[in-house]
């Protein structure tokens, strides 16, 4: 169906990041919205024909769009003459400390990606102010938050994602789940329904961030005021285990681990997306990003998104924008890499490529897309995201994720019980606050 018109993505996407309002802000300022205008001189700078014989690094973690972005590159150097150089790393590795020890060795990528917040202060030296750039004035005001400091934008915003349980819906008619389960208990009766059809209820994964950060992000979400939460447990004045909004989150996690797969210790990203679309379980915890690996082995799966409950009242979808582009000052050529930039989202090519390529609900409001475009899922995330929950992994330093994810894998082999998970994810956190 198409939608009405660039308004109504603009006003969905809106809603989307308004329902992320618990997401928090750093405190150095960098939540105050850009207000720069763009500059005339800026934009025709960025719009102009960029030099050719240059070759220009894009270091960038999202692996769903790996082969997009190569194929997106090759069409720039066709209308551009500056070729792109595309390096990808995600799903299983370990993106930031790449990224550390890419730059370490005395290579500066043009472009690279970051999430903002706390993860961009280590990289303040290097990212560029984009505030004046032709695209920023058309971003989705709260797209900003992230990447601003001091009223100055750092970082494109990569799009607009959103998570659940994506849900076969066809499995769900088979084993006589009529209405869609939102609190934990009816979560817990669709399982069990499941079950008794002979229908795996969930596709679980072992990667580390798809638990550490997506997974426990459910339970900072779910805070009061998350904000305060994560600066409480970071000073040592708050702490996960004996929080009652985690005690409740546990019981989230115990029915997704206890309904998976058999073999979901030796899961990565790749498998669990492929048997999910396969048809071997019914639920998976996955955002809209997966709706192309979906495509490649089912197109015509029929699929729905379920929230993310932790009691009996009715649970909800989290929503964020996963990252931004971050132009290095420090790299060869950062005036074609903000070129590059502007080309993506203001060209026919680039905005293709956003939408019916990347499969990407647009940070964007100029850029409309097609519900056949973005896929059922991201359909899915625009209708549930009034009341949508944020993302606030990144209030934390780099290094406390990839200690939950190591504890949560330890729970997800059962070495540890509820309480030790709760007190790993503790000091997972004063582990690296103390350093």
């Amino acid at each position: 169906m198409k939608r009405k018109s660039a308004f109504l993505i603009a006003t969905a996407c809106t809603m989307m990041i308004a329902g992320c309002g618990n997401g928090g802000n750093n405190n150095s300022g960098s939540n105050e919205a850009a207000t720069n205008a763009p500059k005339e001189s800026a934009a025709a700078e960025a719009t102009a024909a960029p030099a050719k014989d240059v070759t220009i690094k894009m270091f960038q973690f999202k692996v769903e769009i790996a082969e997009q972005l190569n194929a997106l590159a090759e069409e720039y150097e066709k209308e551009t003459g500056v070729k792109v150089e595309v390096e990808t790393h995600g799903g299983g590795e370990d993106y930031g400390a790449l990224l550390k020890a890419e730059i370490a060795s005395g290579s500066e990528p043009e472009i690279f990606n970051n999430g903002g917040y706390t993860a961009l202060v280590p990289y303040m030296d290097r990212a560029t102010d984009l505030s004046d750039q032709p695209w920023a004035a058309n971003l989705i005001p709260t797209s900003k938050t992230p990447a601003t400091v001091d009223g100055k934008l750092y970082g494109m915003p990569m799009n607009v994602e959103g998570y659940g349980l994506i849900y076969n819906k066809d499995l769900f008619a088979k084993a006589g789940i009529t209405e869609e389960p939102k609190t934990l208990s009816q979560l817990k009766d669709a399982a069990a329904k499941l079950k008794a059809a002979g229908i795996t209820p969930f596709e679980a994964t072992n990667e580390w961030w798809s638990m550490g950060i997506h997974l426990v992000n459910v339970g900072l979400a779910h805070q009061p005021d998350p904000k305060k939460f994560i600066e409480d447990v970071k000073a040592g004045t708050a702490t996960i285990k004996g929080n009652a909004v985690f005690e409740q989150w546990l019981d989230l996690v115990d029915v997704i681990f206890d309904n998976a797969q058999d073999n979901k210790m030796t899961t990565d990203y790749a498998t669990q997306v492929a048997e999910f679309a396969s048809g071997k379980a019914a639920m998976m915890m996955q955002g809209n990003w997966t709706q192309g690996d979906i495509d490649k082995i089912d197109p015509a799966l029929n699929l729905g998104l379920l929230p993310l409950p932790i009691s009996d009242e009715e649970g909800t979808i989290l929503v964020g924008v996963p990252n931004n582009y971050i132009v290095n000052s420090k790299s060869a050529h950062p005036e074609e890499a903000k070129a590059f930039l502007n080309w993506l989202v203001t060209s026919e090519t680039g905005k293709k490529y956003i939408t019916q390529e990347f499969k990407f609900i647009p940070a964007e409001t100029d850029i409309t897309a097609d519900a056949a475009d973005i896929g059922q899922v991201a359909v899915a995330v625009q209708e549930k995201s009034d009341k949508a929950l944020g993302w606030n992994w990144d209030m934390f330093p780099d290094g406390v994720t990839q200690g939950f994810g190591a504890a949560m894998q330890e729970y997800l082999g059962g070495q540890v019980d509820r309480d030790q998970l709760l007190e790993k994810l503790d000091k997972a956190v004063q582990d690296i606050v103390k350093q």
